[in-house]
């Protein structure tokens, strides 16, 4: 049983910053990710990271999101730079552990033009 708890969410103007951290129960070694829903639209992917580090971003972030992993305090992170209203979604954490996806409960990013 894994659990996940994200925080960090909130209110920003355009082209302001947030930092969201996702905290785990249990020490990871499984690739970790960032998810968003938008209202009416389907969640999608962000950002992943593995254990070693390697990670990766979907276009629309790319350049303007960075994600970390912090092993010894199992906490994974999003710094989030130049943010748009395009942005404005609900963020979720997800993690993989022997086949079963665990979720965050997911903390909200408004961001106002």
């Amino acid at each position: 049983q894994v659990q996940l708890v994200e925080s960090g969410g909130g209110l920003v103007q355009a082209g302001g910053s947030l930092r969201l951290s996702c905290a785990a129960s249990v020490n990871l070694l499984s690739p970790m990710e960032w998810y968003r829903q938008a209202p009416g639209k389907q969640r999608e992917s962000v950002a992943s990271i593995t254990y070693t580090g390697s990670t990766n971003y979907a276009g629309s972030v790319k350049g303007r999101f960075t994600i970390s992993r912090d092993s010894a305090k199992n906490t994974m992170y999003l710094q989030m730079n130049s943010l748009k209203p395009e942005d404005t979604a609900v963020y979720y954490c997800k993690t993989n552990l022997n086949g079963l996806n665990y979720w965050g409960q997911g903390t909200q990013v408004t961001v106002s033009s």
